[in-house]
């Protein structure tokens, strides 16, 4: 097999394993038995010809920072690691540690990285990067390679809930952001968790317990959590309210889709696509499928990763 390049790839689900071409060039390889990769192209690179790169892509949310590292050089442990931490006060500390974290398990230094591309709230204080980019340009790059039939993706953040529509090579088309309130976004559902005392991991199995979903008459965090507050004092069951806020924030974030408008394949990544409340109750909303990648809350990080590789390819004249 070559080395000393680098393999630009699309990330699919399927079965494990690895598949080679005639030539016994990758084409596919399981990682972490969830998702595997399918090989699309391979590019050397002169001013690193002969020694295995690596690329960094790494995402500095507002609330959780995630990190993923790529090697031009695919073979049974896929690519080499991943990481989610807490972003924290400092971004440039939790910045370093995300990538001493993936060196560590790459077992590789630092002079290994021939490029790292930074992307999130708190992108500018990766110090190390060679390159910033917007948080939706990365979900897009992300999202293609995961899905390649996805034309509308939304991205529930901490902050922002984000729609942006996007072709089949991960190019952003339009998108619009929610407004400057918890209540769009998120941050309600770690509000409402707190209140009722439950993890925010564990929101949305118990939603879908609910036998009588509670209607909620806001949509503003604040009021939200007022109103759960005395929701609770009738005796409503913590199921049922989890299953009114899901609906009012999924309410919320069709209207901003609809604005936006939808064009199928549709998918929801980002920390809010790991809750399976809310992708249902926007299911339920929509009267269609939405798609959730495997990992969501990775996508941006790994169209981080894929720019960097594409930055690379850029420089070198052969590609197979």
């Amino acid at each position: 097999m070559r080395r000393g390049g680098i393999c630009v790839i699309y990330i699919t689900n399927g079965a494990n394993g690895i598949e080679f071409d005639e030539k016994r060039r990758i084409r596919q390889i399981s990682l972490n038995s969830k998702v595997n990769i399918r090989f699309i192209r391979y590019h050397s690179f002169h001013s690193h010809r002969g020694k295995m790169g690596f690329v960094l892509g790494v995402d500095i949310g507002s609330a959780s920072s995630k990190g993923i590292i790529l090697d031009d050089h695919l073979d049974d442990r896929g690519p080499l690691g991943s990481f989610e931490c807490p972003s924290g006060g400092d971004f440039k500390l939790t910045a370093e540690r995300i990538r001493n974290e993936l060196l560590s398990q790459a077992g590789i230094s630092a002079g290994d990285i021939f490029r790292t591309v930074a992307t999130g709230f708190g992108s500018k204080s990766v110090t190390f990067t060679d390159e910033v980019k917007p948080d939706i340009v990365c979900h897009a790059k992300g999202v293609s390679s995961l899905l390649p039939s996805v034309r509308t993706a939304i991205d529930v953040g901490d902050l922002y809930t984000k729609v942006f529509r996007m072709d089949g090579q991960g190019s952003v088309h339009n998108f619009l952001l929610s407004g400057k309130c918890a209540g769009g976004s998120g941050r309600i559902l770690q509000v409402i968790a707190k209140v009722l005392q439950v993890k925010v991991e564990e929101i949305g199995e118990l939603s879908l317990k609910s036998k009588k979903r509670v209607e909620f008459n806001t949509g503003c965090a604040v009021f939200a959590e007022s109103e759960a507050i005395s929701r609770l004092s009738q005796e409503v069951t913590k199921e049922d309210l989890l299953a009114g806020i899901h609906r009012a924030l999924a309410a919320q974030i069709d209207s901003l889709a609809e604005r936006m408008g939808v064009e199928q394949d549709v998918a929801m990544v980002g920390g809010g696509a790991r809750d399976v409340g809310l992708v249902q109750a926007l299911k339920e909303i929509r009267g269609q499928d939405i798609l959730v990648p495997p990992r969501p809350h990775l996508t941006a990080a790994l169209g981080a990763a894929i720019i960097a590789i594409e930055r690379l390819g850029k420089y070198d004249s052969l590609a197979l």
